[in-house]
């Protein structure tokens, strides 16, 4: 029983494999045969459930308040609920002054948010799970701020780098840690969102190899519940940290100096 608990984990059995926990994560063309290559115009899964996690932002702050209601609809309702608590956020961290950049903020938050969501619909792709998707908004935001901090406080952004509460002698060593830890910043900032949805996917896919042993079946289908659970909880803070994070990284561009 234990060794084919081990050979369903690992997906083998002497007829062959039986599942990849990493198979939900292969990119497919959406048309076309199994198999076919991928090139950068091909309409993917991918591509599909993007622009799915982008007709919902629009459902949701378009049409969901095209009304305007002021006794609003449940959609409406959740529309000015999201509103209000990405408003709040930014202006808690980053002033009145990045209140301007409300709009790019909110798109990212919810393109992330849907984004997460829907991967968690049977048979659906999360491309937020993909380091290539996660580290063009990561790179986004980094390019974004810089080019503010440039923008707005010309050369005196550097003073980033530049610790004046430290003692002198110890402040070219400061500044050489905060540059590479600024340049780090769209790497951490794009492995934490993919690797924390590809982490519970891969484990609900493996626990579910699970049930095919009767006498495994309902642990596995109580651990499934439990870390389907987990991920919903995980699918809204990952949106929350990265839109957080964006916050942070965009109150340095505005107030460089410490």
């Amino acid at each position: 029983m234990a060794t084919e608990a081990v050979a369903l984990v690992e997906g083998e059995e002497p007829g062959g494999l039986v599942f990849h926990p990493f198979d939900q994560f292969e990119i497919k063309p959406l048309f076309g045969e199994i198999g076919d290559p991928v090139s950068w115009y091909t309409i993917s899964n991918a591509t599909f459930w993007m622009a799915m996690a982008a007709l919902c932002v629009i459902g949701l702050l378009v049409i969901g308040t095209r009304g305007r209601a002021v006794i609003p609809s449940r959609v409406q309702s959740a529309a000015e609920l999201v509103y209000g608590f990405v408003y709040k956020m930014v202006e808690d961290v980053t002033g009145k002054e990045g209140l301007k950049y409300f709009p790019w903020i909110m798109t990212l938050f919810l393109f992330i948010l849907f984004s997460n969501y829907l991967g968690l619909l049977p048979l659906a792709f999360t491309p937020t799970s993909h380091i290539a998707v996660t580290a063009v908004l990561a790179l986004g935001v980094f390019i974004t701020v810089t080019v503010i901090g440039f923008v707005k406080n010309g050369m005196a952004f550097l003073g980033l780098f530049w610790m004046k509460e430290a003692p002198l002698f110890l402040r070219p060593v400061i500044a050489i840690i905060e540059v590479i830890s600024y340049f780090v910043r769209p790497v951490s900032h794009s492995i934490r969102l993919a690797g924390n949805l590809v982490a519970g996917h891969a484990m609900i896919k493996v626990f579910a190899g699970f049930a095919a042993i009767a006498a495994l079946s309902p642990l596995s289908v109580v651990a499934i519940t439990a870390i389907y659970g987990l991920e919903v909880l995980v699918a809204g803070i990952q949106a929350y940290v990265f839109t957080i994070l964006t916050c942070i990284y965009l109150k340095d561009a505005l107030h460089p100096s410490h």
